[in-house]
């Protein structure tokens, strides 16, 4: 049996600026539009997103799952990121790839990685 991973619901305060701030810095597609409480964001070679309103008691920010984006060039996209308003955190190595970390608009965990592109 077969079941990919073809959405994730990201539950936010202020869903549109959410989905700005994925579209922005990391390519996803929208109109931006609340159609049945959520907004979509589409990717053109990954998963998509959907952004719900989070309900007000909801606590926002934990580490229970975290996006990873992949991207070749680490220390360009972070120029190009930060020079938008994203900073991310210390480049940090691993087994033949690097990664940073930041949070998004909800303190949600994101990272870009280079490991999709390591040479094995």
């Amino acid at each position: 049996m077969s079941a990919p991973l073809h959405t994730i619901i990201i539950y936010a305060k202020d869903p549109k600026k959410s989905a700005e701030f994925y579209r922005r810095f990391f390519g996803f597609e929208t109109t931006g539009e609340m159609l049945e409480g959520l907004i979509e964001l589409r990717s053109k070679s990954g998963a998509g997103l959907l952004i719900h309103p989070a309900a007000k008691g909801v606590t926002l920010g934990q580490v229970g799952v975290k996006l990873m984006f992949d991207v070749e060039d680490i220390e360009s996209f972070k120029e190009v990121s930060a020079a938008y308003g994203l900073v991310f955190g210390a480049t940090h190595q691993a087994n033949g790839y690097a990664f940073a970390n930041a949070k998004d608009p909800d303190k949600n965990s994101i990272a870009i990685s280079s490991r999709a592109f390591r040479k094995r």
